[in-house]
């Protein structure tokens, strides 16, 4: 006797229940998002979303140490062609010859402290091939150098009670934060060459910042002032609504 119309009625069933299940976990999901957005907004982000991230920072905060580096790369992995992504507060006018950058906050001097690329370029050169991690969710391999942020610091060294770092455009439309560990780390640079050439306009010449450590949305380029503070600064994309912290 034949069992094919038992086999019919059982995937029928079958069917019916996946229908269902899908169905039920589809509506939860709405109606959990719908009860999400309407939650009250912190810092531009409903609340339940921003204890997400405050838990995603006190995860990356445990596993960061200045000894755990970003993976590194021979240079021929190096892409040829570095993609170009976001040009907030950049400025066309700006050359490397009448470029300046200010420091501030440092305890070696009460006045901020104003440098052109060449007294950068004074400090120990540095570099490595890492790879540029975008929150939109691509990742390229480049080679960078530069000086070490920490060299930097060790010239113009950040007050005892200092936490924090910003850094910011010239024009000031762009500006990141930075914890102050995650500044000192060894891979994060002060950028000025990219593939062993000079850095380009579209790539934030004369100066950026380099954070392997970090998502993309970190590495400043055009850096105009960097400053220290005790307390957290403000950040432009954590001001729309983002992780601060920003770390991988």
């Amino acid at each position: 006797m034949s069992r094919q119309p038992d086999i019919q009625t059982e995937m029928a069933r079958k069917t019916r229940r996946g229908f269902l299940t899908g169905g039920i976990a589809t509506m939860a999901g709405l109606a959990g998002w719908a009860w999400i957005a309407s939650r009250k907004l912190e810092n531009e982000l409903q609340w339940p979303l921003r204890r997400v991230l405050r838990v995603n920072e006190k995860l990356a905060r445990g596993y960061f140490s200045q000894s755990r580096l970003a993976p590194t790369f021979p240079r021929s992995a190096a892409v040829a062609e570095l993609r170009v992504n976001e040009d907030i507060g950049m400025d066309d006018d700006i050359d490397a010859e009448n470029w300046r950058m200010q420091v501030a906050g440092s305890s070696a001097s009460i006045a901020p402290v104003t440098l052109a690329l060449d007294d950068i370029k004074k400090l120990p050169h540095s570099g490595h091939v890492t790879e540029l991690k975008c929150i939109e969710g691509w990742s390229q391999v480049a080679a960078w150098g530069g000086a070490k942020f920490a060299d930097l610091a060790k010239q113009f060294p950040p007050p005892e009670k200092a936490r924090y770092v910003s850094m910011a455009t010239a024009n000031g439309k762009y500006y990141v934060g930075l914890d102050l560990a995650s500044a000192m780390h060894p891979q994060t640079l002060l950028a000025y060459e990219l593939n062993d050439q000079p850095l380009t306009d579209e790539h934030g010449a004369p100066l950026r910042l380099v954070i392997p450590t970090k998502y993309g949305i970190k590495n400043i380029k055009q850096i105009g002032s960097i400053s220290y503070s005790e307390t957290r600064p403000k950040d432009y994309w954590a001001d729309q609504g983002y992780d601060w912290y920003a770390g991988l």
